[in-house]
């Protein structure tokens, strides 16, 4: 395929994260802030089907936003999922259901060290990857333990996505995957999707020569906003120690519990 070929002959290390250049309106925006985000962490899932290094596209649009972040001196990781062994299952650890591995409870610690979680993911068939929906169930099969102040886990934490391909479906996508963070106790700023989908049909990926992606201006405008949204909620979050603890907290609310069963109850 196209990106086997280019990436054999180094074409994409040219435009990889270490030298990947924003545009001159982004890097005026990194570069005229006044605001600190030098103690707030970000965590970047790719839900490409593609294992390392075999080139991501999904990556490729990651790396704006990234870069973007690194720029304003935060702390940000990208894990590839399918490089590690997720098992299927909505408990913290599927090694004591029947599964020889299971890496997600070290991924799990990485999203609860991070005040940013920004998902990637291609779409196939109009649908998002089988790894985000996998991610996001292990994130779902974690939503019933508690933070310190007797809120759900996730409390605290803004999320975002990124969605690539050369399909229709970014905003469809975008919906459910934010909509899911939000349900699990993640908190949504304004503008929280970007994407890049190309011409209706097959067709050239994000990274492809003469795609147009990393020169289209909507897709570069959306994922700087989404950007730059992420960290000024999270900024506002740290500051005022997350959501105040106030109407919202499990460990208060026992009218209608079922001690007997864990949440998610339908495990």
């Amino acid at each position: 395929m196209v990106y086997d070929k280019l990436f054999k002959s180094n074409y994409f290390s040219k435009i990889m994260v270490s030298e990947l250049k924003l545009n001159k309106q982004q890097e005026e925006l990194c570069s005229t802030s006044h605001w600190n985000f030098s103690d707030i962490s970000a965590l970047i899932i790719n839900c490409t089907l593609k294992k390392s290094p075999r080139v991501s596209h999904t990556r490729g649009l990651i790396d704006v936003s990234k870069a973007i972040i690194e720029k304003n001196n935060l702390s940000v990781e990208i894990i590839r999922a399918v490089d590690y062994h997720i098992a299927n299952g909505v408990y913290p650890d599927m090694t004591g259901y029947g599964w020889e591995k299971d890496d997600w409870p070290m991924i799990f610690k990485k999203v609860l060290d991070a005040d940013i979680l920004i998902i990637g993911s291609p779409i196939w068939l109009g649908q998002a990857s089988s790894i985000c929906q996998k991610v996001i169930e292990r994130l779902y099969g974690q939503s019933g333990e508690l933070n310190d102040q007797g809120q759900y886990i996730y409390y605290g934490r803004v999320g975002g996505c990124i969605i690539t391909g050369n399909e229709d479906g970014i905003k469809h996508w975008g919906m459910s995957i934010l909509y899911s963070l939000q349900h699990l106790g993640f908190v949504i700023p304004p503008q929280a999707d970007a994407g890049w989908i190309g011409e209706a049909g097959p067709g050239p990926s994000y990274l492809d020569v003469n795609s147009g992606g990393p020169e289209n201006d909507f897709t570069q405008r959306n994922t700087t906003f989404m950007t730059w949204n992420l960290l000024h909620l999270s900024r506002l979050l740290k500051d005022h120690k997350g959501i105040p603890p106030h109407g919202n907290q499990r460990s208060k609310w026992t009218g209608g519990c079922r001690f007997d069963h864990p949440n998610p109850e339908y495990r």
